[in-house]
């Protein structure tokens, strides 16, 4: 995949133009706000100052505003320029070798960063004279089996994709008919026997999907591609596919550091709200502070330790990443306590009006956004909590008004 494409995921929305006079329809806006029964608002200028406060303390459902607390988790575990890795091992055991594949949850192996572990494997095979693999086998072990988290669903749709441990292209296939037959609908990725599978009940005739609840068909996607890009390296590469754990005999033959950071990583789960990422990075959190594998149930438990820890709230509840879940539950100000922290790396938020630059969230009745507001050479933290029905962009439209404030 060479980019993301709005199709799949969730959008930061941005503001649509305004017919009325400026000043009009930016005096509304606030004051429509103040009248809503379930909201709350808090926005600070850089020295803590409250400039406007509603029921600032007040636990609402924060949808895809969650992802600031996921990627703060994130930046601060492991820094910005941490590279998420994948080992692969070599089995000679038999006549002809096959290659062992364990994956760590990976967010970003897509059809690009495929290429290029093909092209080290390849030649890290052929220095060793092996021309010809009998198949693969995957080490999975990271992950639990089957993990759903909260809003993950039975739909084919790209944002409701399932984490797995070794994912090819965010769990999704983007495919197309061409002549009634089934291909790929995107250069750099080579139609597979699973693409084609998953492609039996596409309707249209062009469509993103994702790979499905059953982890195995995520699993052998993500084989089929990599074996098919080592065949383009002159390597003959079985059908077998098969799961397992990594013999402990084996040495490790080579190391893949994904050639995106954890920054590279987060901007555009930030811009484009990716569900896959977040969901990702909170998992292999999870399992890094409470061991493997990673599970739902110790995703909860890691968001309620640190959360605690970090910023010493008492009063929250979240269980997924992504924010997704609608019993996740944050304060307006426990957002702008995650800003303070998140500053550091502001820059990775999307600016989605001039001088603002934030993180939405939408579900149906909800609609959120938090951020930085800058003025003055000040960076102001923000936090939008909607928790009813509310025009489209009205968000935006209340944060400019914000900006637009006097001092």
């Amino acid at each position: 995949m060479s980019s993301f494409r709005p199709g799949f995921v969730l959008i930061a929305t941005l503001l649509s133009p305004v017919f009325l006079p400026f000043s009009y329809s930016l005096a509304s806006s606030l004051d429509k706000f103040n009248r809503y029964d379930s909201a709350g608002l808090l926005y600070l200028d850089e020295s803590g100052k409250v400039i406007n406060e509603k029921r600032a303390k007040d636990l609402f459902v924060p949808a895809s505003t969650t992802k600031l607390v996921t990627a703060y988790l994130a930046l601060n575990h492991w820094g910005e320029d941490h590279r998420f890795k994948t080992d692969f091992f070599l089995d000679e055991s038999t006549a002809n070798s096959s290659l062992w594949i364990k994956g760590y949850g990976d967010p970003f192996l897509v059809s690009e960063e495929l290429v290029i572990i093909a092209r080290t494997v390849g030649a890290r095979l052929k220095e060793r004279g092996i021309y010809k693999l009998d198949g693969i086998h995957l080490d999975t072990t990271y992950f639990a089996r089957n993990i759903k988290l909260p809003g993950t669903a039975g739909s084919n749709n790209p944002y409701d994709a399932y984490p797995s441990a070794l994912a090819a292209n965010f769990n999704t296939v983007f495919a197309r008919r061409k002549n009634g037959i089934i291909v790929s609908a995107e250069e750099q990725t080579p139609i597979t026997t699973t693409a084609r599978l998953i492609y039996t009940t596409m309707q249209g005739n062009s469509e993103r999907v994702n790979t499905g609840p059953d982890h195995k068909i995520a699993e052998r996607y993500f084989a089929e591609l990599l074996a098919e890009f080592l065949r383009r390296e002159e390597l003959e590469v079985g059908d077998e596919i098969s799961w397992g754990k990594v013999p402990s005999t084996l040495p490790l033959t080579y190391r893949h550091l994904n050639s995106r950071n954890l920054g590279n990583v987060i901007k555009p789960m930030m811009k484009y709200s990716t569900n896959f990422i977040a969901n990702q990075l909170i998992l292999k959190l999870s399992a890094e502070y409470h061991g493997t594998p990673a599970s739902s149930d110790k995703v909860t438990l890691t968001l309620k330790e640190q959360l605690s820890t970090e910023f010493g709230w008492k009063y929250f509840f979240l269980e997924d990443g992504a924010g997704l879940s609608r019993t996740n539950k944050l304060s307006p100000a426990q957002l702008v306590d995650v800003l303070g922290r998140f500053r550091a790396w502001k820059r990775l938020l999307p600016e989605i009006e001039p001088r603002i630059y934030a993180k939405s969230g939408s579900l149906i009745g909800i609609s959120s956004l938090a951020g930085y507001i800058k003025k003055k050479d000040e960076w102001r933290p923000f936090a939008v909590l909607i928790n009813q029905k509310t025009p489209y962009r009205f968000r935006n439209k209340l944060a400019v008004e914000l900006s637009e404030q006097p001092d």
